[in-house]
C-alpha cells in the first residue's frame, strides 16, 4: 500500500468509483480535473500487470501539458520508491515498468504508431476532432486501453461532440460538474466570479454550459440545473393530472423513453436502447399499470409509434393518444407543435419545475436553438435531425419530457394556494 497523499473531495471520489473504459468528465474552471486525472494514470500504472505498461497524458500543446501536469506527476510520483523520472522526454517509470508520459496534441506523430493501456486528453476542447479517431483510439486496441476525456466547454467541439456520445452509450461514463457540484471554491468567491464575469463567461467556464456563446438557446443552463435542484413536498403536485410522455426510437442510435410529470415534478425517465415497437409497447403498458397516468402522449411522428399506440389500446389502455411533432400549433406564434410543446416545457421550468438530476437530461434540454426567421415568422425549434447532426446526439428523453405538454389534461383535484417550491415566491 503507497499513499500518495492524494485526499479527493467527494465528487472526485464517486468519479473514481464511476468511471468505464470510457469516461468524459465535463468540470468547471479550477475544479481539479487535471489532478484527478494525474492520480487515474498513477493508479492504473501502479496496478498495471502486463510488461510495459504505457499510458499517456495529452493537452493540445506539449509547454501547455508540461506546465498543466507535469509538476502534478511528478509531485506525487517521486512518493512511490524506485520511481525514474526522465525530465527530457516528461515520462515516469515505476519498479513495475509502467510508464506515464506526458504529450501534445500538436506534436501528433510523437504520438502515432505505439500502444496506450490507457490515456487522458485535457482541455479536449481545443483538440481536433480527427486525433481521436485517427491517432489515439487504434492505439487502444490492441491493449484494450481505456481514455478518459476531461475539460470545460468553448462551444460545439470535440469535447461536446465526445459528451454527448458518451451520453447516448451504455458502455461510456460522462458526468457534468458546475462550480455548484464541486466545492472547489468556496461559495463567496463563486458569486464574486458570478457578478464580476460576463454572463456567457461564467456560463462556459463556471456552469459548463456548451451553448453559452449561443444568443437563441431555449433554455440556459442555469435553468435546467435549478430545476435539478429543487425538492417538491407531494402536497404540491399530488392535485395535477399525471401525464406520461413517450418518446420511440426512429433508427438505430435513437432510444425508447418513457417520462412521467405530474405538475411541477417530473419523475426520472425510463430510457431503453432501441426495441420493436410491439415489445417496447408492453413496457410501456406495465408503466401505465402501475402509475395510472391520466393520459399517455406517444410521439408517432413519421409513422414511427403508431403500432405501440394501436397495442396499447387494443390491451384496453384508452387514455393513449399519437402526437404528430409537424401537427399545427394551438397558438398561432409557433410554428408547429413540437416548438410549442418545448416552448411550455421551458415555461414550465421557470415557473418553478423540478427535474430528476441526471446530466443528460439537462445536456438535452440545453441543446436546441430557436428562431422566427420564416415566412410566418413564427416561432421555430431547431429540428431533431439538425441536432443529432450538430452534435451527434438525438434528444430523445428531453423530447419525451415535452410530449407530456402535448395537449392540456384537466385536473381532478385543486390546486394549493402556497408555494410550489421552498424558497420561491411562485403561486
Amino acid at each position: 500500500m503507497i499513499d500518495l497523499g492524494f485526499r479527493p473531495r467527494p465528487w472526485q471520489t464517486d468519479c473514481f468509483r464511476a468511471l468505464k473504459r470510457f469516461s468524459v468528465l465535463v468540470v468547471h474552471r479550477r475544479g481539479g480535473k487535471t489532478v484527478l486525472a494525474i492520480l487515474r494514470l498513477i493508479d492504473a500504472a501502479l496496478r498495471c500487470s502486463r510488461p510495459m505498461g504505457r499510458y499517456g497524458y495529452i493537452a493540445p500543446h506539449l509547454k501547455q501539458a508540461k506546465r498543466i501536469s507535469w509538476k502534478y506527476l511528478t509531485h506525487y510520483a517521486r512518493k512511490v520508491p524506485g520511481t525514474v523520472i526522465n525530465q527530457g522526454e516528461l515520462w515516469v517509470e515505476f519498479p513495475n515498468g509502467a510508464r506515464i508520459q506526458i504529450f501534445g496534441a500538436d506534436q501528433p506523430d510523437s504520438i502515432r504508431g505505439d500502444y496506450f493501456d490507457g490515456v487522458v486528453i485535457d482541455e479536449v476542447a481545443q483538440i481536433k476532432t480527427e486525433l481521436w479517431g485517427e491517432v489515439i483510439r487504434p492505439m487502444l486496441a490492441d491493449r484494450l486501453g481505456w481514455a478518459l476525456f476531461i475539460g470545460t466547454p468553448k462551444g460545439i467541439n470535440l469535447l461536446s461532440q465526445i459528451f454527448y456520445k458518451a451520453l447516448a452509450d451504455p458502455d461510456w461514463f460522462a458526468k457534468i460538474f458546475t462550480c455548484y457540484d464541486t466545492d472547489a471554491l468556496s461559495p463567496d468567491e463563486v458569486e464574486r466570479m458570478r457578478l464580476e464575469m460576463t454572463d456567457m463567461e461564467f456560463r462556459q467556464e463556471m456552469l459548463c454550459d456548451f451553448t453559452a456563446s449561443s444568443a437563441n438557446t431555449l433554455i440556459s443552463i442555469e435553468t435546467a440545473m435549478a430545476a435539478t435542484r429543487r425538492t417538491l413536498e407531494e402536497r404540491l403536485y399530488a392535485f395535477a393530472p399525471k401525464i406520461l410522455g413517450v418518446d420511440v426510437a426512429w433508427e438505430g442510435g435513437d432510444r425508447n423513453v418513457i417520462f412521467p410529470r405530474q405538475g411541477l415534478q417530473a419523475f426520472k425517465p425510463k430510457v431503453i436502447p432501441g426495441l420493436p415497437e410491439k415489445t417496447f409497447a408492453g413496457i410501456v403498458a406495465e408503466k401505465i399499470l402501475e402509475w395510472e397516468p391520466a393520459m399517455t402522449f406517444v410521439d408517432t411522428t413519421g409513422g414511427y409509434g403508431g403500432e405501440v399506440v394501436s397495442r396499447l389500446k387494443d390491451m384496453g389502455h384508452k387514455k393513449v393518444q399519437g402526437v404528430v411533432f409537424s401537427w399545427k400549433a394551438k397558438q398561432e406564434r409557433f410554428a408547429n407543435l413540437r416548438a410549442e410543446m418545448w416552448f411550455a416545457v421551458a415555461d414550465w421550468l421557470k415557473e418553478g419545475g423540478a427535474l430528476p438530476n441526471l446530466s443528460e437530461l439537462v445536456a438535452e434540454l440545453c441543446a436546441p436553438t430557436y428562431s422566427n426567421d420564416n415566412a410566418s415568422n413564427r416561432l421555430k425549434l431547431e429540428s431533431k435531425d439538425d441536432i443529432r447532426e450538430r452534435l451527434g446526439m438525438s434528444p430523445d428523453i428531453a423530447d419525451a419530457l415535452a410530449l407530456t405538454f402535448a395537449f392540456p389534461v384537466v385536473a381532478t383535484r385543486p390546486k394549493p394556494k402556497e408555494p410550489a417550491y421552498a424558497g420561491s415566491a411562485w403561486s
